[in-house]
């Protein structure tokens, strides 16, 4: 069997768990990989066979997505020659993690196409939503990149066809230790503007990583690096807590390392808001906006929160299985 695994490379979470689904896809058949988008800092150590700009989202710094970069950077004719040309049939089966190009090509050619993704367990109505739900939220999930069946993967497994987060290897088999510090991921927020709201607690050691830096800086116990994998990962498994968007991956690996959690949805991103209303049903805080009038909320939190003992068996293995010989 000719398999194509379309991956979404607009964040990191989406390639962090590729690195363990590719191996597993590798054993049903001939695999190619397709990584679409332009927003990850994490590469693949496996071979690449098809790149594309995509569909992106790109980041501002006020808590949400700048739309006028995304719109600029979105060329609509290019997009729909890349759906048009694209080689999907070629494969006897596309597997979909939330990657746009190949879902529509797969839907005008008629070549299955099966969604493995965390978006994809959204398409459940029995996955958690935000008390004001957002009709072109649940459109967007629906139409972005559409799969009629799926195997998704969530914090609880809410459904069939949903199976709890795959935490990578190199987070599973870490040690972890506690060296004080907070380390904060807001990619949608300017690093700046979080030192000066940092700057309350000089007595906190704090790890900021940001999007919007290319060199590294220190302002008294506030240390902000660019987005780095290996450094990233250094700064989690020595953490006292994470504050961070309310994505995927993220959070599922900090609740796994038994780390305490605090998550910040992203303004305009309704899938963010899906995962904070399940983060907070299994006891995570959860802050509307990062500005001075929440920092008391920080401070609480920094006090007195304590990680909720969660663990995530592995699952790559069961899920894949599921999508090759129930789903498809």
């Amino acid at each position: 069997m000719k398999i194509l695994y379309a991956i979404q490379g607009t964040g990191n979470g989406h390639l962090s768990r590729a690195v363990d689904i590719i191996p597993e896809l590798s054993r049903y058949g001939e695999l190619d990989l397709l990584v679409s988008g332009a927003q990850a800092e994490v590469r693949l150590p496996y071979p690449v066979k098809y790149t594309s700009k995509g569909l992106s989202f790109y980041f501002g710094k006020r808590g949400g997505i700048d739309f006028y970069k995304t719109f600029v950077e979105t060329r609509s004719g290019d997009l729909l020659n890349e759906i048009n040309n694209f080689p999907v049939e070629r494969y006897d089966l596309v597997v979909n993690d939330f990657e746009p190009i190949t879902a529509w090509a797969c839907r005008k050619k008629n070549i299955p196409c099966v969604g493995l993704s965390h978006q994809s367990a959204l398409l459940s109505k029995k996955s958690p939503r935000p008390r004001r739900q957002d009709p072109f939220g649940e459109w967007i999930l629906k139409k972005y990149a559409p799969v009629k069946k799926y195997v998704g993967f969530h914090f609880k497994e809410y459904d069939k066809n949903i199976f709890q987060p795959v935490v990578r290897k190199v987070i599973r088999e870490a040690k972890t230790t506690n060296k004080g510090h907070y380390t904060c991921y807001l990619p949608a927020y300017d690093d700046k503007k979080l030192v000066e709201l940092f700057m309350k607690w000089p007595k906190v050691r704090w790890h900021i990583f940001s999007k919007h830096t290319r060199q590294p800086y220190h302002i008294g116990r506030i240390s902000v690096y660019p987005v780095s994998g290996a450094e990233f990962v250094e700064s989690l498994l020595s953490a006292e807590g994470v504050l961070t968007g309310a994505g995927f991956e993220t959070p599922a690996e900090v609740l796994h390392l038994n780390k305490k959690l605090m998550v910040v949805p992203m303004k305009s991103q309704y899938e963010q808001h899906c995962n904070a209303a399940a983060l907070k049903k299994l006891g995570v805080p959860v802050l509307k906006k990062v500005k001075r009038k929440q920092l008391p909320k920080i401070e609480a939190w920094i006090d007195s929160a304590k990680p909720l003992d969660v663990f995530f068996p592995d699952v790559a293995g069961a899920a894949v299985d599921h999508l090759m010989t129930r789903v498809i």
